[in-house]
């Protein structure tokens, strides 16, 4: 009876805290005005520095949200990327490291700041398949971004998941979630209005009772097809009162804002780092502040694309990857540092504000090291760790095999014809191609190139080997059903190749660490190196950052510590891949390349900036 007594005291009070708790929470109200949105009942400007917590260190989320706020921002926009939070079908992580969505949340609204949530489920953001998971790439006639019910189904999950985790923060709950983004430029895709309000309506019987929007460019066409009737209107980007006219016309009755007001731009594998004029964007800014428009700038900061991450675009070259790099030119750096571009755009805004206020000082920058050159030793090859293959008919697919990312080698014997011209139909996306062991080439989607020469051999039954690489599936357009490995059929002079060997390759955390010395020279293309630098206490514990040059390789991966720090390639225009000070340990540090085509030891470098 006394523990029973005790226990019912306990929960009583445990009640009473927690609607003290929640009745002390500031409660605000927000709504959307007919032309403006409404804070407590007064007109609110938002300006928004849109960041994505998965591609930042989560250690550093608070300082880059200091820096949004240092800069004149009000407001932080989020993109969350499904594919990030359900990386196998129906295992979902809201938890660990920067897959904790509630403590981003926690911290913008510690830092006094407003947020925008941008769930998907599709994102675009140069993230790979725009956030949605490429386990669904699995059912060969899959419909994403539409009312296909499988497609739904997954949606509609991953909609409820979420909805847990974010129901808390909503401003209606005391939360700083002012508006929640239906879908992403679905006017740029699709039609079916039907699908858009099917996802408003799973939202809200989820729960979730704050204000919608969608964003879309400031065309009638898209327009029409992906705004939604009592949805905010966001255009990518409001540039004139004629946009915004327009907008106002095609949906009347709610707010219209720049969704996107864009300070830098993406950059892909063999071009040159995309950089904005800077005149033109604090043009564009002024023009939004003087007529108190809301605006996000997209991004304020980009951050890095670890692991496979980074997304690809399908245009004139029909494949087109993102760099590692997410530093999009935007106003704080990669690093997390702020540029001219930062503080032109601070004084802008800081002019606008009433008379005696004053933007918050700029947070102290995270430092940087310059690691000890080294010179990478060969470890091991791909080849000495193969796992048991598959056996196919025909070549599958990545997604056919169950894997999404990493590489894949096809293997087959050749047999009957033995020489000619190979076709691949299709690489997706990158290939180098092997006969008895031997390089003998490569192919590239990027460049459409899928087809190579098989020479003459002296081996009775030559044996062929293609080791695959995806790079990122398609993030944005119509193409974005973007399978990886080999996706139809492989010929040999008209003739089509059959019974093949698939090995998985996947390179995630369990491969690597699992991997295994040679003990033997290394000659075949296909080389793991390996390096070890040392940081002594006053480095490494100071929390400093660096960045490792990989100038000398051709084509690969970087690890540091085991830690994926991205794709490297030398058609540039990246050569330094960003390290942060948390996957960097005082004493000895590890680091572990694979490339695809160097087999002999080179030089690493480190530097403080990624050019």
């Amino acid at each position: 009876m006394i523990r029973r007594i005790i226990y019912l005291s306990f929960v009583a009070i445990s009640i009473f805290f927690s609607v003290t708790t929640e009745a002390q929470k500031p409660k605000h109200t927000f709504k959307l005005g007919t032309t403006e949105f409404l804070l407590d009942g007064q007109p609110f400007q938002i300006i928004s520095g849109e960041m994505h917590p998965a591609r930042i260190p989560a250690e550093y989320w608070h300082h880059r949200i200091m820096m949004a706020k240092a800069m004149g921002c009000n407001t932080i926009s989020a993109y969350v990327f499904w594919n990030y939070h359900e990386s196998e079908e129906g295992v979902y992580d809201f938890t660990s490291g920067n897959h904790n969505l509630a403590e981003f949340i926690k911290i913008v609204q510690e830092e006094g700041m407003w947020l925008i949530l941008r769930p998907g489920p599709y994102v675009c953001a140069e993230w790979d398949l725009g956030g949605i998971p490429p386990y669904l790439l699995k059912i060969p006639d899959i419909k994403l971004r539409s009312l296909d019910p499988r497609y739904m189904t997954a949606v509609e999950r991953y909609i409820g998941k979420l909805s847990e985790v974010i129901k808390p923060f909503q401003i209606t709950k005391g939360g700083p979630i002012l508006i929640l983004q239906i879908e992403n430029e679905y006017g740029f895709f699709g039609n079916d209005r039907n699908y858009l309000l099917k996802l408003k309506e799973i939202w809200a019987s989820m729960g979730i009772d704050i204000p919608t929007f969608t964003c879309d460019g400031p065309t009638k066409e898209m327009l029409e097809a992906g705004s939604l009737p009592g949805s905010a209107v966001g255009l990518n980007s409001l540039r004139s009162l004629a946009d915004f006219d327009l907008a106002a016309k095609i949906n009347p009755g709610v707010p219209v804002f720049s969704s996107e007001t864009y300070p830098g731009w993406l950059t892909h594998w063999g071009e040159k780092w995309a950089r904005r004029d800077t005149t033109d964007l604090l043009s564009e800014v002024k023009f939004l502040m003087d007529n108190k428009k809301s605006f996000n700038f997209y991004v304020i900061h980009g951050g890095t694309n670890f692991e496979y991450t980074a997304g690809a675009n399908s245009g004139d070259k029909r494949y087109e990857p993102d760099v590692t790099s997410y530093d999009y030119d935007a106003p704080i750096n990669e690093q997390g540092q702020p540029t001219a571009k930062y503080m032109s755009l601070r004084r802008l805004i800081g002019s606008y504000l009433p008379k005696g206020k004053i933007l918050p000082p700029i947070p102290d920058s995270v430092p940087a090291i310059v690691i000890t050159p080294l010179t990478m030793q060969p470890f091991t090859s791909v080849w000495d760790n193969l796992p048991q293959p598959v056996s196919s008919v025909q070549p599958k697919t990545f997604e056919a095999y169950g894997q999404y990312h990493g590489f894949v080698l096809y293997k087959t014997e050749l047999n009957g014809i033995k020489n000619g011209k190979l076709i691949v139909t299709d690489i997706h996306d990158y290939a180098t191609v092997f006969l008895n062991g031997n390089y003998i080439g490569k192919l590239d989607r990027r460049e459409g190139v899928n087809s190579i020469d098989i020479p003459s051999s002296n081996t009775e039954v030559p044996v062929l080997e293609i080791l695959v690489e995806a790079m990122g599936h398609i993030n944005f357009g119509k193409n974005i059903i973007d399978r990886k490995g080999i996706t139809d059929s492989v010929t040999l002079n008209g003739t089509k190749l059959l019974n093949w060997q698939a090995y998985n390759l996947p390179m995630d955390k369990k491969y690597i660490w699992d991997l295994r010395s040679s003990g033997r020279s290394l000659k075949k293309p296909g080389v793991f190196f390996k390096g070890n630098f040392v940081l002594s206490k006053g480095e490494g514990n100071l929390f400093s950052d660096t960045y490792i040059d990989v100038s000398n390789f051709i084509k690969g991966i970087v690890w540091v510590n085991g830690h994926n720090l991205g794709r490297y390639w030398n058609i540039g225009p990246q050569k330094r891949l960003y390290c942060p000070s948390t996957w960097l340990r005082e004493g000895m540090n590890e680091i572990m390349i694979f490339d695809l085509h160097q087999i002999e030891p080179k030089r690493v470098t480190g530097s403080k900036t990624m050019e």
